[in-house]
């Protein structure tokens, strides 16, 4: 085997196995995510003589089922190319590597892992806002003055702000870490790919200098 295709072939490995602890990743995140989502919406409960706001409700609950169903998504796809992907990484042969379906299906694996780990994150943060508004909201004053309860804020509602006020600059944090985090791995790509290219280059002038030192002409008698 040559230098270059042995180094092909460890490329090809090196993808399956970042490929496979992605599907793996996304898989557990979603399912453990979708599966809160699935108990906030069955456990909360709504109290009947409170007058909820509509869009309240309306974004709770179309909250709720995007966060599931793009878990649901990652999930799938996780659960569809990853046994393919465990069954070449198990064989012990090198040349096994092209049997796996890791760099056809490249864009559903970075699909599912942007979904459950950007997406399916973002939409939890926000899940978990809307929530305590839905669960806090109807707590009202125990003091039995229309006066004092038109002036102060309730307590559920003080709760509900709370959460609201950590939540964003917890989001925000989240976001800006993702847009850093992805820019760096792009950078690190990068640098690797020039650094191979730098190091192709290299063995291109040393074959090059061995064919001038050597050259393969027709020889006389």
């Amino acid at each position: 085997m040559s230098l270059n295709e042995h180094s092909m072939q460890a490329l090809s490995w090196r993808k399956l196995y970042l490929s496979r602890a992605k599907l793996k990743a996304s898989s557990r995140t979603s399912a453990l995510l979708s599966g809160f989502a699935m108990v906030a919406m069955v456990e909360v409960q709504l109290e009947r003589g409170h007058d909820y706001p509509p869009g309240l409700l309306i974004a709770f609950s179309a909250c709720t089922t995007v966060l599931v169903a793009v878990h649901l998504f990652a999930l799938m796809i996780s659960t569809c190319i990853l046994p393919n992907i465990e069954a070449v990484s198990n064989v012990h042969n090198l040349n096994s590597v092209h049997e796996s379906p890791h760099e056809r299906m490249h864009r559903h694996i970075e699909l599912a892992w942007a979904f459950s780990t950007v997406i399916g994150t973002f939409l939890f943060l926000a899940e978990v806002v809307l929530l305590c508004w839905v669960k806090f909201l109807p707590l009202k004053n125990p003091v039995d003055s229309t006066e004092s309860n038109s002036t102060s804020i309730s307590p559920g509602k003080a709760a509900a702000i709370t959460s609201t006020v950590i939540m964003v600059p917890s989001g925000i944090i989240f976001i800006l870490f993702a847009v850093h985090f992805y820019r760096s791995l792009v950078s690190h790509k990068t640098e690797r790919v020039e650094r191979e290219l730098d190091v192709l280059v290299q063995l291109q002038d040393q074959l090059d200098r061995g064919d001038t030192l050597h050259p393969t002409g027709p020889h006389f008698a």
